[in-house]
Parts: C-alpha cells; sequence; structure tokens
C-alpha cells in the first residue's frame, strides 16, 4: 500500500508535469473553449421582437375571452419538449505524422520520427462512429455523447529517424519502420469516446451546426519489436481527448441525414505488457487499471504519443421524439 502511494505522489507532482504535456492539456482545453464560445454566442444572441409576438405577450382579445379560447400570433412557434435522436455514422481519416517514444527505465529508450499513419478505412474493421443527440426545447443549442473507431497504423515501408537505444543497444539514425517494429497500430482502433456542446447556426433548411467535447481515448493497442517474440495486444485507456466539429444535416421525416468534418487531438500514454493478448474492452482496461493501482511496472515500459486526426464522416440520425414545429 505503501508502494502505491509513492507512485500516486510521484505521477501526479507538479514537476512530473514537463512541457510537452502542458501543450497537450493546453490544446484539448482550446479545443473545449472554442466549442463553449460557440455556444453562447447562440445564447446571448438578440430577440427580435415583432408586433405580433407583443400582441401574443399581451394576452388573449376580448374575443377570445368571450369565446374562452385563444389563437396563436402569426408566425408564432410551438415547443414539443426535448428532441432526442441515435443513429451512426461512417467514414475517413487521416492522422498527421507524430513523434512515438518508448521508455523501459532498464532496456529501452527511444524515439522515432519521420512516418506517416494510415487509417484504412475500408478495411476491415472498417472507420464507424455511433452517436445519441439531445436538442433543447429552442432547437439551437444540445448535447451529443459520440463515439468514434478510427485506426492508425505505422507505414513500414517509410524511412524513420531514430534515437536512443533499444534492449540496450543504439539504434540507427535512420531505417525502415518494419524493420524495427513487427506491429506499431491502433487498428482496433484508435477509439475515443467524448461528450460535446453543440449549436446550430440559424434557420435552413439544409441545416448547419458545430460543436466541440472533450473525453476518453480507449485505444486497442498492438506494439511488438521485430526482434522479440511477445507483443502488446490489448484494448487500454490512454488519456484525454478533445473534439471540434462542424456539418450540416437534412432532415427526411424522421431521420437526419448528416455530413460532417472532425479534428480530435489525443495524447496517448500506453502501458505495454509485452505478453498479453486481451479481447474484450471492458477486462482489459479493468486489468489495466489493477496493475496500475497495485504499483505493477509495465514490463515493456511505456509507448507515448500524440495523434492529430482529421475525419470526414456521414451519417444517419433516427428521432426517438416528436419532431420541434416552427424550426
Amino acid at each position: 500500500m505503501q508502494r502505491t502511494s509513492w507512485i500516486i505522489r510521484d505521477r501526479f507532482r507538479a514537476d512530473a508535469l514537463q512541457p510537452a504535456a502542458w501543450e497537450r492539456l493546453a490544446a484539448i482545453i482550446g479545443i473545449v473553449a472554442l466549442g463553449a464560445s460557440a455556444l453562447v454566442w447562440e445564447l446571448t444572441e438578440p430577440v427580435e421582437i415583432h408586433g405580433a409576438d407583443i400582441l401574443a405577450m399581451a394576452g388573449p382579445s376580448d374575443n377570445s375571452r368571450a369565446t374562452g379560447t385563444t389563437s396563436p400570433a402569426p408566425g408564432a412557434s410551438t415547443r414539443a419538449g426535448t428532441e432526442i435522436l441515435a443513429g451512426a455514422y461512417f467514414g475517413t481519416s487521416h492522422t498527421h505524422p507524430s513523434t512515438v517514444t518508448i521508455k523501459n527505465p532498464d532496456r529501452t529508450d527511444m524515439t522515432v520520427r519521420d512516418f506517416q499513419w494510415e487509417g484504412k478505412p475500408f478495411k476491415s474493421p472498417i472507420y464507424y462512429g455511433a452517436r445519441a443527440v439531445a436538442w433543447l426545447d429552442n432547437a439551437r443549442v444540445g448535447a451529443m455523447l459520440d463515439f468514434t473507431h478510427a485506426k492508425a497504423i505505422a507505414r513500414f515501408d517509410d524511412i524513420g529517424t531514430f534515437t536512443g537505444t533499444h534492449e540496450g543497444k543504439p539504434l540507427p539514425s535512420k531505417a525502415r519502420v518494419g524493420n524495427v517494429f513487427k506491429h506499431l497500430e491502433f487498428s482496433h482502433g484508435h477509439n475515443m469516446l467524448t461528450v460535446n456542446a453543440l449549436t446550430r447556426l440559424g434557420r435552413f433548411a439544409v441545416q448547419p451546426y458545430v460543436g466541440a467535447g472533450a473525453g476518453i481515448s480507449l485505444p486497442h493497442t498492438e506494439v511488438a519489436f521485430r526482434t522479440e517474440n511477445g507483443r502488446t495486444y490489448e484494448y487500454q485507456y490512454a488519456g484525454l481527448v478533445g473534439q471540434a466539429l462542424a456539418g450540416v444535416e437534412v432532415k427526411l421525416g424522421r431521420a437526419t441525414v448528416f455530413l460532417e468534418y472532425k479534428f480530435t487531438y489525443a495524447p496517448y500514454e500506453v502501458p505495454l505488457s509485452g505478453v498479453v493478448n486481451g479481447w474484450l474492452l471492458v477486462t482489459d482496461v479493468w486489468r489495466q487499471l489493477t496493475a496500475w493501482a497495485s504499483g505493477e511496472i509495465p514490463p515493456a515500459g511505456r509507448l507515448s504519443t500524440t495523434l492529430i486526426t482529421h475525419h470526414a464522416v456521414g451519417g444517419v440520425l433516427v428521432r426517438a421524439t416528436p419532431a420541434m414545429a416552427g424550426r
């Protein structure tokens, strides 16, 4: 127990946050702040009051009082409560090149640069996502729970720039990535679960919207060196992720079709077991958390990188509640 407290204290002490960590945190906060600013702007937009609205606010006319009925003002809209939609989407992604570091206190301290990540969105498992959206009764602001399954796979034919050591031996300054790694990928996949704030922009037949949010990354990590027999092959919690998005939607009865651009920023720090072959997200992440709580040191060290990704997606949402009138 004392060992665990030391690890927690060392892990979160102030000087453990290096400049790169602060930059990652600032980027995620910036993405969320951008979406929050758009939401505040939408909520505080001035409301025009027309003559018909003034008559409506003044109350029923004498004739209405006599008959016991009221008539809505011309052009007035009605509300039908919160609008709930759920559905799925497909798409493609592009991840920027990133720097990968792997550190094991006993044997390895290496960095690799100058290689590309591939998304391979149409190769199994394909790119997909699922989401649930709730628009408030003004139909202009809402919230969304979004799960994205993308992929990031190292291109083994690329020539990478290597520094440091592996297994106590110096690495070549330049080498084919596939000559060093048998596996270096997040192919089941580069998974992200985020909570987002949304706002619709105006009132149009083809309705634009924007949003931003934050959440957690739950990648399936597959890493193995060419000179080793074991590999890390499991779902993991890798850290926080930030997301910004913009899209358009078209309503077709109870269905809504949408096209969307998303930008995600995901700093990864994953433990490398070198031997675990996981298969289920819940059990894999639970094993990771219990190992961390017990102070277990990952046998093959830790891998760190930051995946900055552009996404183009399209999908369908189905309305679970009545549409709001007057939109």
